[in-house]
């Protein structure tokens, strides 16, 4: 990617981030509001602000995306098909759902696959399989699940992960098993991609989509790295 990609762009790989536990509906309208006016690709929210986020962004091209069963996706299955099924009737266009990591590191595989496929069948789905938590065959084995599962596209992490510590080039590295190990599917980095440094790295390693909280903060970077180009 080069450094006078135009911002629309870059706004348009990026899910606006708002998962907070203490966020107001002051907050997501906020974070709604700069999704609109930057036209980011969606915004990302907890299940709680499914319904508001829709209102906000209603007659907008902007996807609402829920974040289910964070951090290690350990819930029951109907109770996370039931908060998938919730926020679609809430106006959520996709879900963020994460893996149950700690069935797939006991080998649990068909567990998990079944697991998955209860939530694909219901919104494209993106699947977080917790990359900073599995090793590099973990990495290529869960890749291969999510596109069995039928989900669209394959992320990285969410908060706590492990990842969130890691060099960029690490992360890098999981983008590349996860392609190789899932062809077809989109990839979605997430994990402290804060600055448009952070992101033109992350987009050249091969991601699709990247999931962030510092959106405004990647488009001043590129703003300013276009006018000194």
């Amino acid at each position: 990617m080069k450094l006078n990609m135009e911002i629309k762009e870059i706004a348009k790989i990026i899910d606006h981030t708002n998962i907070r536990k203490d966020a107001s509906k002051e907050d997501i309208e906020r974070t709604c509001q700069e999704a609109k006016k930057y036209q980011f690709r969606g915004v990302c929210v907890n299940p709680e602000w499914v319904k508001e986020a829709a209102s906000q962004l209603q007659g907008s091209d902007i996807k609402v995306v829920v974040l289910i069963d964070p951090p290690m996706g350990i819930s029951a299955t109907q109770v996370k098909r039931e908060m998938a099924l919730k926020a679609k009737n809430d106006g959520a266009d996709e879900i963020d759902v994460v893996m149950n990591i700690v069935a797939f590191k006991y080998e649990k595989y068909q567990e998990v696959l079944e697991d998955l496929k209860a939530i694909t069948s219901i919104l494209p789905t993106k699947v977080i399989i917790g990359s900073g938590y599995l090793t590099d065959e973990e990495i290529a084995k869960a890749s291969q699940i999510v596109k069995e599962a039928g989900a669209f596209c394959v992320k990285t992490a969410t908060y706590k992960d492990p990842l969130e510590h890691r060099e960029l080039k690490e992360k890098a590295c999981h983008l590349k098993i996860m392609k190789e190990n899932a062809p077809g599917l989109l990839i979605k980095a997430a994990g402290k991609i804060r600055t448009f440094e952070d992101f033109k790295f992350m987009v050249e390693a091969g991601a699709d989509i990247i999931g962030t909280s510092s959106s405004l903060e990647i488009i001043k970077g590129a703003l300013k790295a276009q006018a000194t180009n």
